[in-house]
C-alpha cells in the first residue's frame, strides 16, 4: 500500500472491507433496477447490513431473512383488516415479538418489528400484501448479495 495510507492510519484491511461493501452495494443496487424492484433502496441497505455487521453473516441472514418474513405477513395482515392506530402499531410490534418466540427466530424479532414498522408507518400507494412482498424481496435481494460476496471475495483475518 502507499505510504500516505499508512500515515493515515488506512489498514490494508479496512481498505479492502471498504471496497468490498462499496461493490457489494453497488451490484445490489444495479440488480434492484434491473428487476424493476419499487423500493429498490431496501437491497443495498440489506446488503451493508450483513457486510458490516460485527456478527456471523450467515446467522445474521438467516435472522434478517425470517425477521423481514414475519414482519411481513403480520403487517400486510395488520394493514389489511385493521385502521392504523398506535394501539394497532404497538400490537403489531407484540404478535411479532410473540410469533419469535414460539418460532424459535431469537434475534429476527428486531427485522420483524423494523419491517413490521415500515409497512404500517409509512404511506403506501399500493395495497398491503404488494407492499410486503415487495420489501421481503428487496430484502432477499440484498441477503442474497452479501452472502455469495462474503462466499466469493473473503477477506483476510484480521491481525
Amino acid at each position: 500500500m502507499p505510504a500516505w495510507t499508512t500515515r493515515l492510519g488506512l489498514s490494508r484491511e479496512a481498505l479492502l472491507h471498504s471496497l468490498r461493501t462499496a461493490v457489494a452495494a453497488i451490484l445490489s443496487l444495479m440488480l434492484a433496477h434491473a428487476l424493476k424492484l419499487a423500493e429498490f433502496y431496501w437491497a443495498p441497505i440489506s446488503t451493508i447490513v450483513i457486510l458490516l455487521s460485527p456478527s456471523d453473516p450467515l446467522a445474521l441472514s438467516w435472522q434478517r431473512f425470517a425477521g423481514t418474513a414475519l414482519g411481513a405477513v403480520v403487517g400486510a395482515v395488520i394493514a389489511t383488516y385493521f385502521p392504523m392506530n398506535w394501539m394497532v402499531y404497538g400490537a403489531g410490534i407484540l404478535v411479532c415479538g410473540i410469533l419469535s418466540a414460539l418460532l424459535r427466530l431469537g434475534a429476527a424479532y428486531r427485522f420483524a418489528a423494523i419491517t413490521l414498522s415500515i409497512i404500517l408507518l409509512i404511506a403506501h400507494t399500493r395495497a398491503p400484501w404488494v407492499v410486503a412482498y415487495h420489501r421481503f424481496v428487496e430484502v432477499s435481494l440484498g441477503i442474497a448479495v452479501a452472502l455469495v460476496v462474503t462466499k466469493i471475495w473473503r477477506l483476510p483475518s484480521p491481525k
